[in-house]
């Protein structure tokens, strides 16, 4: 029972010599089937998930004493595909006694549908609207039946646009691994004032970058993932007519060949550890990318990435401190910088205020405490520092700006749990003396 088996004692014969005979019967599992029912009514029906999709995920095999413990962690994994509302597990008599037929009962998700929302993006800090930014989707949880995912996606703001599609099949056939694959095209607007900000009046700058490539995913060890794929990029910048650029306002070049854009073939590597998962616990993330250059205008370069988390109690209280920090070598994009101020950053700066260079480093530290309900206070404190490699990026557009380097910020705020993800209100102050309010959604990077 302990064990969770499926079976009973049915007899129990005492010996000589305190000797005990026990009978077991312990329930074998025979066969196992999947039942699709009905959303509205319950009855059986015809499903569009592929049943070996399901039955794939099953730990519980036939030949096995059914442990109702193990069926209990399929059911659950079932769920975590994203494609089920409901599932059971329904152990019947076998025709061969002492085994059991055990049914999985599933009830379907709708597979796909249109949405509509909207959020803020930090990299906008001018204009009537600044950061707001309104997004339409289409996804298919299921496609062909095995669980594939398809997402189209449209974000679009004052400034900022993102045209995204992503196909991903979250375990490959024919692999023991669990190994994911997913292909991505995107095609991209941003803000370039985190490097080359202020510009002239009526004569803003934006990066436009067009992007695919393929990924592989795959749990390396408990709590750990890695991820490795081949990305193409194609990347300009253009002036508020949409006309290309090479140099911004102070001379500082745009692009790494002096050409109107910049083209990149990389090879990615990803390392992830998740700790439980909630955004308390450790945390650790390596990223590494490599510009193959198989053609001769292709980028050279080596850009490493990586952010650390670690979460202690202290009574109520919540105490985070984080760590991150990267450098690149070789030929880049200019634009490409590590920009460091901001919300997700340096608090109490203007985004990419403090500084952009080759390498980077940003310490936080943060002590959250309930308040009331979903309401949290927070104190927290930041530092952040281009480690004098502002010069090092081509036309030192840190430099030109007159961007410091380096500095801190300190301050506090309200965060509230909602549908969206956690609001956060904060009121920072920066070793400049200049007071800045943050908005955010969702938990800090």
């Amino acid at each position: 029972m302990e064990r969770g088996l499926f079976g009973m004692v049915s007899n129990a014969e005492i010996l000589s010599g305190g000797i005990i005979r026990l009978q077991i019967a312990e329930a074998e599992v025979n066969d196992i089937s999947i039942r699709f029912l009905d959303r509205k009514t319950g009855e059986p029906t015809k499903g569009k998930t592929k049943p070996e999709t399901i039955l794939r995920q099953l730990t519980t095999k036939k030949g096995q004493v059914y442990s109702m413990l193990q069926g209990k962690r399929d059911v659950d994994t079932v769920l975590t595909m994203g494609i089920m509302e409901d599932v059971s597990f329904i152990p019947q008599p076998a025709e061969d006694t002492g085994k059991v037929d055990l049914i999985m009962n599933v009830v379907e998700r709708p597979n796909g549908g249109f949405s509509a929302g909207g959020g803020i993006s930090s990299g906008t800090t001018s204009g009537s609207l600044p950061g707001l930014i309104g997004s339409f989707a289409y996804s298919h949880r299921n496609v062909f039946g095995r669980n594939q995912k398809l997402n189209i996606s449209l974000e679009r703001g004052q400034i900022d646009s993102i045209f995204r599609i992503n196909y991903t099949d979250p375990w490959i056939e024919g692999d023991d691994k669990r190994t994911s694959r997913t292909i991505m095209v995107q095609n991209s607007r941003t803000p370039g004032n985190l490097v080359h900000g202020n510009q002239p009046v009526n004569n803003s700058l934006t990066i436009g970058r067009v992007a695919a490539g393929i990924e592989f995913s795959r749990p390396l060890r408990p709590k750990w993932s890695g991820t490795v794929g081949l990305i193409f990029q194609h990347a300009g910048a253009r002036n508020e007519k949409g006309d290309p650029k090479i140099k911004d306002h102070y001379n500082s070049p745009l692009t790494a060949s002096g050409k109107n854009h910049d083209d990149m073939l990389l090879a990615k590597f990803e390392s992830v550890y998740t700790g439980s998962g909630d955004h308390g616990s450790s945390m650790f993330v390596f990223n590494m990318e490599q510009g193959l250059p198989l053609w001769p205008e292709w980028l050279f370069f080596n850009r490493v990435n990586t952010r650390a988390r670690k979460g202690v109690e202290i009574g109520p209280a919540l105490c985070l401190l984080s760590l991150s920090g990267g450098h690149v070598m070789g030929n880049f994009s200019p634009h490409e910088a590590f920009a460091i101020g901001g919300t997700n950053s340096v608090r109490g700066y203007e985004e990419g205020a403090v500084g952009s260079g080759r390498s980077y480093a940003v310490g936080s530290g943060e002590i959250s405490f309930p308040v009331l309900g979903p309401v949290e206070g927070v104190f927290f404190a930041d530092y952040g520092t281009d480690l004098g490699s502002g010069p090092s990026v081509p036309g030192d557009p840190a430099g030109a700006r007159l961007k410091p380097g380096s500095g801190y910020g300190y301050g506090f705020g309200i965060r509230v749990d909602s549908p969206l993800g956690p609001l956060r209100l904060e009121y920072a102050f920066n070793d400049r003396h200049t007071k800045r309010f943050h908005f955010g959604v969702g938990h800090r990077n």
